[in-house]
This record gives C-alpha cells, sequence and structure tokens, in this order.
C-alpha cells in the first residue's frame, strides 16, 4: 500500500484573527481595528494602502509588538504576541523586527555608520554595520555626520540601521511620507533590495496608491477593517513610480 503524501499549508510568518483595537479618549471610543484576519509570508513584499484613520499603522504596530490588540489573535510564527508579556515583546523588538518611520530618529552629532554600529552592539547575530550600509547604497558615505546628509540618504540609514541587526521582518511606516518623488523612489529601490537579496519578510505603509505596484501583494484598508486584498502578477520597478 502507497503512503500518502502530506499536504501542508504555507509557512505563515503573521496570522491575526478578529484583530480589535479600540482607544478610549474622554467619553468616546475610538475603533481603531474593527477585526482583521490576515496572513503574511514569509519573504514578501506587502503595502498596506489606505487613507488616513483606516487603521494602517495600529495594525502595523500590532505586528511590530509596539501595542497590543483590545482583542483577537496576533502571531508571529508561534509566538502570541497578543497575550505576551513587555519583556517578551521587547525581547521580540529587539531580535526580530527591523522599524522604519516617517521621521529617521537618527543622532545628528554621530556618523552613518556610528547610527548603525549602536543597533549592531546589542544584537544577537548582527550584520557588520558597513555592509548594512552598502546595502542601501551608501558605501562611499558612511563617515559622514547625518547631520551633513540629505533627507533621503538619512532615510536610507535609518533603513540600514534598521536591518544591520538581521531582522526576520521589516516594517516601514510611510517611509517616503517626508521626500520628493525621486528622493522617495531612491528608498524604495533601497527596500526593494532588502526584501529581495535578504528575504525579509517587509511591510510598507503608504497613502500613496502608486507605490502599490512595486508589492506582492496589497492590502487596502478602510475604517478599521481590510477592504480588500490585490496580489500583482506582474510587479513594476521603483523605478517606474512616479507621484
Amino acid at each position: 500500500m502507497s503512503t500518502p503524501v502530506p499536504t501542508s499549508e504555507p509557512e505563515v510568518v503573521f496570522r491575526t484573527t478578529g484583530l480589535t483595537k479600540t482607544y478610549g479618549i474622554g467619553e468616546v471610543e475610538v475603533h481603531a481595528l474593527r477585526g482583521i484576519d490576515s496572513v503574511l509570508y514569509p519573504g514578501e513584499l506587502v503595502v498596506l494602502l489606505g487613507a488616513s484613520g483606516s487603521g494602517k499603522s495600529t495594525y502595523l504596530n500590532i505586528l511590530g509588538g509596539l501595542d497590543q490588540p483590545t482583542s483577537g489573535e496576533v502571531f508571529y510564527l508561534e509566538h502570541d504576541l497578543a497575550n505576551a508579556s513587555e519583556a517578551e515583546l521587547t525581547h521580540y523588538r529587539r531580535y526580530h523586527v527591523g522599524f522604519v518611520f516617517q521621521f529617521y530618529n537618527l543622532i545628528p552629532s554621530l556618523s552613518a555608520l556610528e547610527n548603525v554600529s549602536i543597533v549592531t552592539e546589542i544584537a544577537e547575530q548582527p550584520m557588520e554595520p558597513k555592509e548594512a550600509l552598502k546595502l542601501v547604497g551608501l558605501g562611499e558615505r558612511m563617515i559622514l555626520f547625518t547631520s551633513k546628509l540629505s533627507g533621503g540618504e538619512q532615510q536610507r540609514v535609518a533603513i540600514a540601521r534598521a536591518i544591520a541587526k538581521n531582522p526576520s521582518v521589516l516594517l516601514c511606516d510611510e517611509p517616503t511620507g517626508a521626500l520628493d518623488s525621486e528622493t522617495g523612489v531612491i528608498v524604495l529601490e533601497a527596500i526593494e533590495r532588502i526584501n529581495k537579496e535578504l528575504g525579509t519578510t517587509t511591510v510598507v505603509i503608504t497613502h500613496n496608491a502608486v507605490i502599490a505596484g512595486m508589492a506582492d501583494r496589497v492590502i487596502h484598508l478602510s475604517d478599521g477593517m481590510i477592504a480588500s486584498v490585490d496580489i500583482n502578477e506582474t510587479k513594476i520597478s521603483p523605478k517606474e513610480i512616479k507621484w
């Protein structure tokens, strides 16, 4: 008798079920998330698209362990983030997640290399800081103070800092929001390169619909809910993006 071939579900990096988040502002309750069911897979690049107030940042913050849901489940691999202690969330953020925000949060009196090195000193299996900066195209600018760099270069330093600890997940909240189109494209190219070369599961928040073309999947959020999910059969290069 032949042995049946086992079937298995694709590996999942994140799984959320019935995810809600409610904030109390005085006597008013704000429902930021209203029941999010989602899965994110290894190595994919996902764009979260939606208007201001749609729940994008709240969803990303919960995935990154910066916040916890009011109800529902959120798992990173086998780790239950919804019921994790603050110490467990700190460990998770430190060793598994790289964050990139709209504002760079660099130390202006330090060089690009020094800003990245700070993170690698507390990581378990870090990259060489120089290699992280080379990945984002700043190999020849690393000794400059970040205060001497352009906005786009500073954002790329922030990306290098985020990936230097070798995270399995890169979460980007409006990484091009403070940049012009030409500079923003350079930053998007750096994010795409990291996703391809390191296989880092990457999530990018934007309100800019044209950026969605570079993603594997696009999750549209509206009023705290997933309105739709699109799969890009053919992705476009960041160089083709203009806004």
